[in-house]
């Protein structure tokens, strides 16, 4: 079995958002929402990345730089944004979807996902990083 095949096998199975196989070995997996599952891998195992293969439920301008940015060889998403294919387009990423959206909603559905909001203010990934982090910083401290 492909590594991206059990990656998305493995979504599926245990109603995972994300999960990551490289040589047929899983290297993270999360059932965490939003960015926070693919951003904690980036930061924690961004070597061990490179050549892996990624299944996620939702993907969308940030997750799609963050996959470039950590050597992503193929990604398997349900749903895409139009500025995450954008990304994509300019990489040797092999991506697959089932849905594209023009934009990522956020949790409620009443405008664009903060994350999304986000991405598109920057292309320099350390910028990037760093409102990913403090978004999910703020976020916790509400939650």
């Amino acid at each position: 079995m492909k590594d991206i095949e059990i990656a998305v096998e493995l979504l599926e199975m245990e109603k995972l958002a994300l999960a990551i196989v490289k040589d047929g070995k899983v290297i993270f997996s999360s059932s965490d929402k939003g960015i926070k599952p693919l951003y904690t891998a980036v930061k924690e195992q961004k070597n061990e990345l490179e050549g892996s293969s990624v299944a996620d439920r939702v993907t969308g301008k940030a997750a799609a730089v963050l996959c470039t940015y950590a050597g992503i060889k193929q990604l398997k998403t349900r749903l895409i944004s139009d500025n995450a294919i954008n990304v994509l387009k300019g990489t040797s990423i092999l991506y697959e979807y089932d849905e594209c959206t023009p934009y990522i909603k956020n949790r409620d559905k009443t405008g664009m996902c903060p994350v999304e909001t986000l991405s598109l203010k920057t292309e320099n990934i350390d910028e990037l990083l760093q409102g990913i982090e403090s978004f999910l910083n703020s976020i916790k401290k509400v939650n």
